[in-house]
Order: C-alpha cells, then sequence, then structure tokens
C-alpha cells in the first residue's frame, strides 16, 4: 500500500489550471517534500489530498484510502 498515490489528479479554476494530471506515488515510510515556485500546485494538491477542495478529474488515495469518499478517516489518520 502507497501512504499516497495519485492518478492523473487535476484541479482547475475556470481557464487557470491549480494542478494537472499530476501522478504520483509515495511508498509508506519514505519521505517526500513539495519544492517549487508560486503558484505551481503546491498547496493545491496538498488540500485535495486531504479532500478540502474536490478535483476536477482523477483519483487520488492516502493510507489506502479513497480522496472525497473518504476525507473522515483521512483526516482522522
Amino acid at each position: 500500500m502507497y501512504a499516497i498515490q495519485t492518478h492523473q489528479l487535476t484541479k482547475t479554476y475556470g481557464q487557470h489550471r491549480g494542478i494537472e494530471n499530476l501522478n504520483l506515488t509515495v511508498q509508506q515510510g519514505e519521505l517526500f517534500g513539495f519544492i517549487g515556485p508560486n503558484g505551481a500546485g503546491k498547496s493545491t494538491t496538498i488540500r485535495t489530498l486531504l479532500g478540502l477542495i474536490k478535483p476536477t478529474s482523477g483519483s487520488a488515495q492516502v493510507l489506502g484510502l479513497e480522496v472525497g469518499r473518504q476525507q473522515g478517516q483521512i483526516l482522522r489518520r
């Protein structure tokens, strides 16, 4: 099981993109950091993984739980 897994995760705000087709896997026990310039989508990705905002398309799992459908369990863990 991955700690984080995304498949084609996308979030757009009208004509502006927050994240576009993000494919990411982070193994359990692995350290991972987000770095990049302002507007690169770091905060949008984290907020999407926590279920605080809904993705436009694609899917994501955190600790084997589906983002969006199992948000309460994700936040508790």
